[in-house]
């Protein structure tokens, strides 16, 4: 019933099944970063991080069971010089650790979407950066890493939105994770809430070293259809928030049931590795109902590659319902539009179900 109600909204086909996935993914990824986030800036040169030296409180920080670092990541870019920082808490003691690099609205750790002692607890590392300490979430291209990048420039029809830029800054500390031995990079994931659970897909799509992307209600441009979607609408994001995107996008406004691609490309992009998707019941205007359809959706590349892709009944779910035994995983918890606690648990245990 469900591929049957997708067919007849006209999402589109990702792939056949013929020819090389990778070289389709690559394709799909072409088409979202040229149509609607931008291309995101080239490797960064010169990079190197500088940790802050260890006080009292980083090193008794969760009761004394891990370590808190403050670090600032420091790279060239177009010939500038760019540095920004990010937090880091990892377990004491241990080895393999799985964890989570979550793009946060804060600097803060902990705050209220992110309960570090709880995923300490749990056995997570976790790496926090603040957005905004990236480039601001405004139309301002002249600070940050917009500055520079665009040195006073008009923006052209692919260059980057701000949540291409933001996603950017979020590979930079899964740099800085990479060089950490005690960490399992094959249990890792990135995640984000809302504007930065788009961020999350688009972050983890483009960097094959995530395990997986995580998004918590993110609706719009993130993991939920266009087609015949509820509340949030390309018209009605790219009025408020034209500068998450490229230039280019703002031509399918008024045209979400007839776009080339939908928001499906960007979850099946992650394959052969995985994405998990998070929806509130009272969160309309993210639109739980289209989140979920476009995992179905997405579901099918898994398959086709011979892996479990989106393990679903044939109905759209009730609240408090997690799908996982797949490599694409949804849940919905009942509630609005925040970043819960009962969303973290269910995200370590997607982590741990493989």
């Amino acid at each position: 019933m469900l591929k049957e109600l997708l067919a007849g909204r006209g999402v589109p086909a990702i792939w056949d099944g013929t020819g090389d996935w990778e070289s389709r993914r690559r394709e799909i990824l072409d088409t979202l970063l040229q149509e609607e986030y931008g291309y995101l800036p080239p490797a960064p040169e010169d990079l190197h991080f500088e940790e802050a030296k260890e006080d009292y409180y980083s090193i008794n920080f969760c009761a004394g069971h891990a370590c808190l670092r403050r670090v600032v990541c420091s790279f060239t870019l177009n010939g500038k010089p760019f540095s920004f920082p990010f937090k880091a808490v990892i377990p004491r003691n241990k080895e393999k650790i799985p964890f989570f690099i979550h793009i946060n609205f804060t600097p803060d750790v902990p705050d209220k979407y992110l309960p570090a002692e709880e995923l300490v607890d749990n056995g997570f590392a976790v790496f926090s950066l603040g957005y905004k300490d990236v480039t601001s979430d405004d139309g301002d291209m002249t600070n940050g890493l917009a500055g520079v990048l665009f040195d006073g420039r008009p923006r052209e029809a692919s260059d980057p939105g701000k949540i291409a830029l933001w996603a950017y800054g979020a590979q930079r500390v899964m740099d800085y994770a990479m060089t950490l031995p005690e960490l399992d990079p094959t249990h890792s994931a990135v995640v984000g809430h809302s504007r930065l659970g788009k961020t999350a897909l688009l972050c983890g799509a483009t960097d094959e070293r995530f395990a997986c992307a995580i998004s918590n209600d993110s609706g719009c441009c993130g993991a939920a259809l266009f087609r015949e979607k509820e509340g949030e609408t390309i018209e009605k994001i790219t009025n408020v928030f034209p500068f998450w995107f490229c230039p280019g996008f703002a031509k399918y406004r008024g045209l979400d049931n007839e776009l080339p691609f939908d928001q499906h490309f960007l979850l099946a992009a992650m394959a052969p590795r995985r994405v998990f998707v998070g929806s509130a019941s009272e969160d309309s205007w993210a639109d739980p109902a289209n989140e979920f359809l476009s995992c179905v959706a997405a579901g099918e590349v898994w398959e086709k590659l011979c892996l479990p892709g989106f393990p679903c009944e044939d109905s759209i779910p009730e609240p408090t319902t997690a799908i996982y035994g797949g490599r694409v995983g949804y849940q919905i918890r009942e509630g609005r539009h925040f970043f819960s606690r009962q969303d973290w648990h269910r995200y370590m245990e997607f982590l741990r179900s493989f």
